[in-house]
């Protein structure tokens, strides 16, 4: 309801002109709004079972009237806007905009008409509520979502609490002695180990834990998960893919069959040593078709699956008497109390005394199940505050039995829902709005919050934060909450994407489909439309029968607000007319060439309350000119696609807040005009394109910048520059190379963002820029660049950056750094404080080069050494001085085999052995000319 007494607030600003009775009669109404808002943020906090059934009746009512409500205001404003803008650049004789002013006339007094009679009906709800309230003791308070935090500095910890959980190590070391345990292994048969146990046991981290551990030792891997629901063509690309992900980017996009899949893939796995988990099988059949992609060479291939089912892990293992089940186990209790206590005593030492009982009784009922411990103390520990005592035992009286009794799928639904109704009303939604996505589906962050804007559930604040950053700030604490699992945590803390446990899963879409928020049609499990509910939002997630087809092609779309199409679904995708109120259409994982045939864009220009459109990767060649229409457009996603130039309707997109297209497509003139982006990808620059470099600078409330840099001359590299200075908002800036051939820039007389974090450049730097210091970069964080020619004075240079974590410096031709003998030492002890990630690319600077002091957070470094310098006196491989060291990878460069390259993978074998941390090394060696 938040963002309709939004709108409202707006109606009755004076742009919109409204006679004093109707200005009386919207103020009404939104006092009577709130006042129901209050009571339904009251209603939300009682699990729907406990619920009276008058008082249900009730809130659905006035939400289904909020959606009303707001469908009808959103019409009204975007009738006013479409006066106030004119049209769009093409032919319209007089008698037909006197005609069209008419109609927009009659339209506008009706939609006044249909806010008088919503005022009526909100006054007979409000009544309704009266009664309710003298009968239930429903209370009156507002219940307003506090402003998101910024990111949450938790975010790490809590990612590397899931992921190495208390008690993985030994479990871990198990499975590797059943996987590789003897020492003929690499000669011996391809083996199986099952993983079984029930959900929430952690079957998918422990062989994750154990993937991570071995794979350096063989030739290819992957990781892929098939789910209850499988896509098997998925599931093979997917696995194509991550065994080469350089020779098959584009694997998803092709259109082939499982046998043309199951065909490569046995092409690929010939001849090679691989390790691949299948993980969460459901069906024995599935497996039966994906184990046709192995064959029984004798190099020690090993394969893991995981599963909840015994008759399935048994079908996994019966092709050998090598192969092995392994029966998750729960922790133990001392392993569950450490989980529990580090989750919600971080930086503490134990749990205080009067804590101990109540806890070791929440303990007992979650029997010693991750998933149960981790989201009760994520509920216990929210907002980064300790609930009191009371509250925990509330809590140990509500679980019930517990996890070591009865059924544990039931009980562990329960352990869920209490986090879910704990949820503040904002992140309630938000986390609802996850159903959309199929089983073992992963979200990007950054398509979910822009998604989330677009239905308008984030809403802005007081303070004025960017609707991205609060988006963001409510991801982040959905994952410290343990409802969604973060997936590649950088060294910024920040996740690039999510996944939705299978249960947590279950309980959104059990809520969803209660509430109708969202229709899921996945052709099995919950394929009927509800023809006595109005469709709200609709996820189309696998392809349907003819009479299936026939039946959604009668169903009302009228009321639609959201449609996520996956690609198995292609065949039961509607027509865009049939989409009167669309808010978010997403046809982003269509990436088959075959399903734009079956998607039509004519339509697109009567989408007038559209505000995210994702074309991600469909084969389309041209952009509607209609597109210009779509006034309230805020997301606009083309990457991937094929088309040469978008139309010049674009630049009347005053509301886009992004655009992302493909490498090749060509801006019409009047960028500049687009002043409300906050991101921008991929804009080309070039001699041929230099009205974006003039235009560019206009874009001020620029957050995010992706350029192609292409050939320039130096004069509009001086425009180039000044655009770039007028960006003060601007905190990521990427800089592409848009063809192979070398060419250099420098950027000279650039004045960075004063809040710039994160600048990746693929173009080569002649010389390191002078605009890379402490005083005008204090807050970069991610610094990505090559350079020519680099000197020692550089190095320490960048050393000085105090925020620096993310640093990848690569020079040309494998230069190495010449330093003086009382130089001996490449920067001083304070140097780089904050760096965890640090690649000298084709640069011999080595871990000994650093003194103690500098670098003290590193976790990873890359480094290069030659193996003909082995002889050297000068080279030294030391890393103690490194304390936080966990991995590190090698480019080892040669002339051929020889005595020198032993030499040199015994001495870095040998360097890492004897750091306290014993970290991972993994040496390339490439053969140097």
């Amino acid at each position: 309801m938040r963002p309709l007494l939004g709108k409202l607030g707006q109606l009755l600003s004076d742009e919109y002109n409204l006679s004093t009775k109707v200005k009386k009669g919207v103020s009404s109404l939104t006092t009577e709004l709130t006042m129901m808002e209050a009571a339904l943020l009251k209603v939300a906090e009682v699990p729907r079972d406990q619920l009276d059934n008058q008082v249900r009746i009730w809130a659905g009512r006035v939400r289904e009237l909020s959606y009303e409500m707001e469908d009808t205001v959103d019409a009204f404003m975007i009738r006013l806007a479409e006066s106030a803008d004119g049209e769009l650049p093409t032919m319209k004789n007089r008698v037909k905009k006197i005609m069209k002013k008419t109609t927009r006339l009659f339209r506008k007094g009706k939609d006044l008409h249909q806010i008088s009679d919503a005022i009526e009906e909100a006054q007979d709800l409000a009544k309704q509520l009266g009664e309710l309230r003298q009968r239930y003791g429903l209370e009156m308070h507002d219940l307003s979502a506090a402003a998101a935090s910024v990111i949450d500095p938790r975010l790490m910890a809590m990612y590397k609490d899931v992921t190495e959980l208390v008690g993985v190590d030994g479990t871990r070391d198990e499975l590797v002695e059943m996987l590789i345990g003897c020492e003929d292994w690499k000669k011996q048969q391809l083996k199986v180990v099952s993983v079984v146990g029930f959900g929430g046991l952690g079957k998918t981290t422990l062989a994750k834990a154990v993937y991570e551990k071995i794979k350096v030792q063989f030739d290819c891997g992957a990781f892929v998960s098939v789910s209850q629901s499988p896509d098997l063509k998925r599931v093979f690309k997917d696995m194509i893919y991550e065994l080469d992900k350089n020779k098959y980017g584009e694997i998803h996009r092709t259109a082939r069959g499982e046998k043309q899949l199951l065909d490569e893939l046995i092409e690929i796995l010939k001849n090679k040593r691989y390790l691949i988990v299948i993980d969460d099988i459901w069906d024995e059949k599935v497996w039966g078709l994906i184990n046709c992609a192995f064959s029984l060479n004798s190099l020690g291939s090993r394969l893991i699956t995981t599963t909840r089912k015994v008759n399935v892990s048994e079908a996994c293992t019966s092709s050998s008497t090598e192969d092995k089940i392994y029966k998750m186990k729960p922790l133990s209790d001392d392993d569950s109390q450490r989980l529990f206590y580090r989750r919600i005593f971080q930086g503490k030492t134990g749990c205080p005394h009067e804590l101990e009982q109540v806890s070791r009784g929440i303990l007992k009922k979650c029997g010693g199940v991750p998933l149960a411990i981790i989201t009760i103390a994520s509920l216990l520990a929210s907002n980064q505050k300790i609930k009191t005592k009371d509250q925990w035992y509330v809590l140990l009286n509500s679980i019930g039995r517990g996890l070591v009794e009865g059924d544990s799928l039931e009980e562990m639904q329960r352990i869920l829902s209490f986090s879910y109704y704990d949820l503040p009303p904002h992140l309630k939604i938000c986390l609802l709005y996850l159903s959309i996505f199929p089983e073992d589906y992963e979200i990007s962050r950054d398509r979910l919050i822009w998604m989330w804007i677009a239905e308008g559930f984030v809403q802005p604040n007081k303070q004025g934060t960017k609707m991205f950053e609060l988006g963001e700030g409510y991801f982040n604490e959905l994952v410290n909450r343990n409802m969604i699992q973060p997936v590649d945590i950088n060294v910024e803390g920040r996740a690039s994407a999510c996944r939705v446990h299978d249960m947590v899963l279950d309980l959104i879409c059990s809520l969803s489909t209660e509430e109708n928020f969202v229709t899921i049609l996945d052709g099995i499990q919950r394929s009927t439309p509800n023809s006595q509910s109005k469709i709200r939002r609709l996820s189309l997630q696998n392809g349907m029968e003819d009479t299936f087809v026939s039946q959604l092609a009668t169903t009302s779309m009228t009321h639609l607000r959201s449609v996520t199409l996956f690609e198995p679904a292609t065949n039961v995708m509607p027509s865009l007319s049939r989409f009167g109120v669309i808010r978010v259409l997403d046809l982003g994982d269509c990436k088959m060439s075959e399903s734009w045939y079956k998607i039509n864009l004519k339509y697109i220009g009567n989408l007038l309350h559209l505000r995210y459109l994702g074309l991600v990767q469909l084969s389309i060649k041209e952009l509607p000119v209609e597109i210009g229409k779509l006034k309230y457009l805020q997301m606009l996603d083309l990457s991937g696609c094929f088309i040469d130039e978008l139309p010049s309707s674009v630049i009347l997109l005053k509301h886009l807040l992004v655009m992302r297209i493909g490498y090749d497509t060509k801006m019409p003139i009047g960028l500049g005009k687009l002043v409300s982006l906050q991101e921008l990808a991929y804009l080309l620059v070039n001699s041929n394109n230099q009205n974006n470099a003039k235009e560019l600078g206009h874009l001020t409330e620029l957050r995010v910048l992706e350029i192609l840099w292409g050939e320039l001359d130096g004069s509009l590299e001086k425009v180039m520059v000044e655009s770039l200075s007028n960006l003060r908002k601007l905190h990521t800036l990427r800089i592409g190379d848009y063809s192979s051939e070398d060419r250099m820039i420098m950027l000279d007389g650039w004045v960075p963002a004063p809040k710039l974090r994160r600048f990746t450049s693929e173009v080569m730097f002649s010389t390191l820029p002078k605009w890379i210091n402490s005083s005008l970069l204090p807050l970069l964080s991610t610094l990505h660049i090559r350079v020519d020619e680099l000197q020692l004075k550089d190095i320490q240079l960048i050393g000085r950056l105090p925020a620096l974590l993310d640093l990848w410096l690569g020079a040309e031709g494998g230069v190495r750094i010449k330093v003086a003998p009382e130089e001996s030492l490449v920067v001083t002890a304070d140097s780089f404080p904050c760096m965890k990630c640090c690649t000298f690319y084709s640069l011999q600077i080595l871990p000994s080069m650093f003194p103690p002091g500098a670098m003290p957070m590193v976790q990873f470094i890359r480094f290069t050494v030659n193996a003909w310098n082995m002889g050297d006196a000068e080279l030294d491989l030391d890393m103690e001085n490194l304390p936080l060291l966990e991995r590190v990878e090698v480019d080892l460069r040669h002339k051929g085999p020889s005595a020198a390259v032993e030499e040199a993978e015994a001495a870095l074998r040998l360097a890492a052995d004897v750091h306290p941390n014993r970290p991972t090394l993994l040496i390339h060696k490439f053969y140097f000319y």
